[in-house]
């Protein structure tokens, strides 16, 4: 049944024709013909109300504040009713009023068809009130702000798909310049932030945390959290991205540089909103799946959702990282981590990070869905190529001189400043992250 009247126009968020593609359009393609519905989560202001809309027929905003929140309103009184319309359809921010999950959920079932609705949410609700987790029925997908590639600031002539099954045809990829490089870090891959200047490439990073903090954490549980306490923590963050900093250092961080206190539990409590607001983007630690007996680090990489974020709150400006080369470091490779992972899960991949407790590291690890991995590590200057490349090739020496070890079948590494991507003598692939794509 639809509430769509005969020749009604349905008014759409996305204009197809000027819809920027994103590298999870297949994805959600795909898991549209094997869902009855799927749930596009992520952070705010990532794509994914564009993204959804441009796949959908017709669509309902939860969160829109027209008529005093009108669609809340209804939804709240009769979910079923908001799910009234032609298919694929669109409810946008779901989590506004969670009992729409299990109407989804039951509809679906009844229906008995695929590719009935998209959701998207930019928080995960407390579980409490909904009564099915969705398994088989709604497929969960996650999205992320735009890869270099996405915004245009990779020329994409380079498959991460095809260096992980070992193919790379070798080819001159131009000059970058390093000041883009900052740029891209400190701009973030909003859509809505593409093209401003340097100069403002930094107010809606820090306007974005803001509101983090003051709204979207605030209403998460309908509790009033210590706003203060929340920014030191996610200054602290800043200061640990792309690094296995744990609550331990986070509290020691906090005490050093902001000579405040915060306790362990409030710690652990900040943390769980932040990731539930999908703020954070942690990259789990590669292990048993090494089938190695080298004793690893069981620690999360952290990161935020987007590098920029990190950038606005330690008030990293492009002029200063130009000073800073290694703080920008860090914040390359979370740029680099963010892309590495949007590519590797289009095609079924997942992206982790190895440290064992020889202090050796790897800085990203692909894992293949038929069990092969791949071991990358990056580096902002060609001068540290072949420190990389020696580190990457010892970790594969010593994990091939145990009785049961499995080496990485590709080694690389991701370069920002090389201007060719190229297969080395010793095996190891170099491909500088603006030739990348999925």
């Amino acid at each position: 049944m639809s509430m769509k009247k005969k020749g009604e126009k349905i008014m759409s968020i996305a204009d197809k024709e000027r819809y920027k593609k994103r590298v999870i359009d297949e994805q959600v393609v795909r898991y549209l013909q094997n869902f009855g519905a799927i749930c596009i989560e992520g952070p705010k202001w990532c794509g994914k109300t564009w993204t959804s809309s441009f796949h959908s027929k017709s669509e309902i905003l939860l969160g829109s504040p027209d008529n005093n929140f009108q669609n809340r309103q209804l939804a709240m009184i009769s979910p079923s009713i908001v799910l009234e319309g032609e298919t694929p359809r669109l409810i946008d921010e779901w989590q506004e009023v969670p009992p729409i999950w299990d109407a989804v959920r039951y509809t679906v079932d009844q229906r008995g068809e695929k590719s009935q609705f998209i959701l998207t949410g930019s928080s995960t609700p407390d579980r409490k009130g909904i009564l099915h987790s969705g398994a088989g029925r709604i497929g969960k997908l996650h999205m992320r702000t735009m890869s270099l590639y996405e915004s245009g600031d990779s020329s994409g002539i380079v498959s991460l798909k095809d260096i992980c099954n070992g193919f790379l045809t070798q080819t001159l990829t131009g000059n970058v310049d390093l000041r883009d490089l900052i740029y891209y870090a400190v701009r973030g891959g909003w859509p809505g932030n593409l093209g401003v200047s340097v100069e403002d490439a930094q107010i809606i990073p820090e306007s974005y945390i803001n509101a983090i903090i003051d709204d979207d954490a605030q209403r998460i549980d309908e509790i009033k959290y210590d706003k203060q306490k929340m920014n030191l923590l996610l200054r602290s963050l800043a200061r640990n991205e792309s690094t296995t900093a744990t609550q331990n250092k986070l509290l020691n961080d906090i005490k050093a540089f902001d000579d405040e206190l915060i306790d362990r539990n409030t710690v652990a409590l900040y943390l769980n909103v932040f990731e539930r607001l999908f703020l954070l983007d942690n990259q789990p630690p590669f292990s048993s799946n090494i089938r190695s007996s080298i004793r690893v680090k069981q620690s999360e990489k952290r990161h935020f959702c987007d590098p920029a974020l990190a950038c606005a709150l330690i008030k990293a400006t492009p002029e200063k990282l130009l000073k800073d080369l290694r703080t920008f470091g860090f914040i390359f490779e979370a740029m680099c981590e963010r892309d590495l992972k949007i590519y590797a899960e289009s095609f079924g991949a997942n992206v982790f990070h190895y440290q064992d407790y020889k202090n050796r590291e790897i800085d990203a690890v692909i894992e293949l869905d038929d069990g092969r991995w791949c071991a990358f590590e990056i580096k902002l200057g060609v001068n540290q190529i072949d420190a990389a490349a020696e580190n990457l090739l010892n970790i594969r020496n010593e994990i091939s001189k145990e009785k049961n070890g499995v080496p990485p079948s590709v080694m690389c590494v991701i370069c920002g400043l090389s201007t060719a991507a190229y297969r080395r003598p010793d095996g190891v692939f170099v491909v500088p992250i603006t030739a990348l794509k999925n």
